[in-house]
């Protein structure tokens, strides 16, 4: 009888446990379903898919975005946007503060005169104008100030990338406002009654008025940004001034511890010829194949320029022939141009020259032979859609160059002359700056350096704190590890 209880018991028990089971589940499933109806579906995705910059995301009118508007993005509105997201993920403002440097250094070389104390020209009645020529193509630092400047006079942000504050501990980035490259073509020669050269002393003066201030002490310079896009510019400051971002026009003529791809920032030449407006040409009514007006003989790696005109000199449809920017070289250039399906851009004294610019302006596809060359923008814009790329070591092969471009077809031309004209806007300086032209494109540049530095600075800071050795030793200016 008490062995009958037993399992009695046993029985019982075992039901009740999965009773209980059961009616926990339902309550469980009944919960989590609850759940995910009161939340919504977006929340059903991981965090960690989502694109960072939505976190950072600005809502059209500047101010930051919920969370659900971010996610909730059309996709129209994301394809129609994803261009400008590219080159500027955040689509924020840079904050820029820049040096009230003395007129000497910026307005003056351009022969402005200033008024009492005044440190800027006042823009909205005079802009003081740059000396044109060949000087122009290096004249990045005059468009990007007379940008900074205007910012302080408009209330419109739309197609800004930048604006100027006067609180230096506000800034992302700190300008100075040297005018380098027509301080260098202007000034490098002793002028009497001038006993000393005015671009060797000014560049003596701002590397002693740089290293006093408190913000390149504060960063050590890894914020600053420093202008020098003529490659003989800055050419007595550059190796002190060398933790600054500098904004060039190749390395060609900088050691790769004092200048490279990852600290600085290339900047497109201004282009010298004139524009290809309502260009209705093709493929058909270009009748010159391959052209290129220039200097041919050119030291260094601009050898190539020699070889290539012995070799195509003669070829029927290719225009290979010296020229200047004197006797209407400009004028002949322009007419030449327009009228070719491809344009040589080879490398001269340094890997970049203005020609592949003026080639953009015209319309004519670039080809480019200069293995070392880097290029504006190239980490958003993709070089392949509009431009021929051809080792140096292919070209120099007997007819392989001239075989390669006869090999292209119209229709393959046809698709990169229409990019040229969806992209020429990227390398348009003009004042006042207008959406994603270069001027605009420059300032995103740097803006996409800032994480970099802000990584740099922080990570230098980690020891400001500690205690400062008392141990002697031998004190030294901090070069780069392999400067020697």
């Amino acid at each position: 009888m008490a062995e009958r209880n037993v399992h009695s018991l046993g029985f019982f028990g075992r039901k009740s446990l999965f009773s209980m089971f059961s009616i926990t589940s339902i309550f469980f499933m009944l919960s989590l379903l609850f759940v995910m109806l009161s939340t919504g579906r977006h929340h059903l995705f991981y965090l960690n898919v989502l694109p960072k910059s939505k976190i950072l995301a600005l809502s059209e009118e500047g101010y930051p975005q919920s969370s659900t508007e971010s996610d909730y993005v059309s996709n129209e509105r994301t394809f129609n946007k994803y261009d400008l997201l590219k080159c500027n993920p955040s689509k924020q403002i840079l904050k820029v503060f820049m040096y009230d440097l003395p007129p000497q250094f910026h307005f003056e070389l351009l022969g402005w005169k200033a008024e009492g104390k005044r440190i800027w020209p006042d823009i909205r009645k005079m802009v003081p104008h740059y000396p044109g020529g060949l000087n122009l193509q290096h004249s990045i630092e005059y468009w990007l100030t007379l940008d900074l400047l205007l910012s302080e006079f408009t209330d419109n942000l739309d197609g800004r990338s930048a604006i100027r504050v006067h609180n230096s501990s506000e800034a992302d980035v700190i300008f100075v406002p040297f005018f380098s490259s027509v301080c260098y073509n202007r000034f490098s020669k002793v002028k009497p009654p001038q006993k000393r050269i005015t671009n060797v002393l000014l560049q003596r003066k701002l590397v002693a008025f740089l290293t006093e201030q408190e913000e390149w002490k504060r960063s050590g310079g890894k914020d600053h940004i420093i202008l020098a896009h003529h490659p003989n510019s800055l050419l007595d400051a550059r190796m002190k001034l060398w933790p600054a971002m500098f904004i060039l026009s190749d390395f060609g003529r900088y050691p790769p511890t004092v200048a490279n791809v990852e600290k600085d920032v290339i900047a497109p030449y201004k282009h010298v010829i004139k524009n290809y407006d309502n260009d209705t040409s093709d493929f058909d009514s270009r009748p010159i194949l391959l052209y290129f007006q220039g200097a041919i003989y050119r030291k260094d790696g601009g050898t190539v320029r020699q070889e290539l005109f012995y070799m195509l000199k003669d070829e029927k449809d290719v225009h290979f022939s010296f020229g200047s920017i004197l006797k209407g070289g400009v004028k002949q250039a322009t007419s030449g141009m327009h009228s070719s399906k491809f344009c040589l851009n080879i490398a001269g004294d340094t890997p970049s020259s203005n020609r592949l610019f003026d080639a953009i302006a015209s319309h004519c596809v670039p080809v480019i032979i200069s293995d070392d060359i880097e290029l504006p923008y190239e980490d958003v814009l993709d070089y392949t859609e509009f431009c021929i790329f051809v080792r140096t070591a292919d070209a120099l092969k007997q007819n392989f160059l001239i075989n390669f471009i006869r090999s292209i077809t119209k229709e393959e031309w046809t698709r990169m002359w229409t990019r040229l004209q969806e992209i020429e806007n990227m390398f348009e300086y003009r004042y006042p700056s207008k959406d994603n032209d270069a001027v605009q494109m420059i300032w995103q540049a740097i803006a996409r350096k800032v994480p970099a530095i802000n990584f740099k600075v922080h990570k230098s800071a980690r020891y400001s704190r500690s205690p400062v050795s008392k141990e002697e030793g031998m004190k030294s200016f901090p070069l780069p590890k392999n400067i020697l």
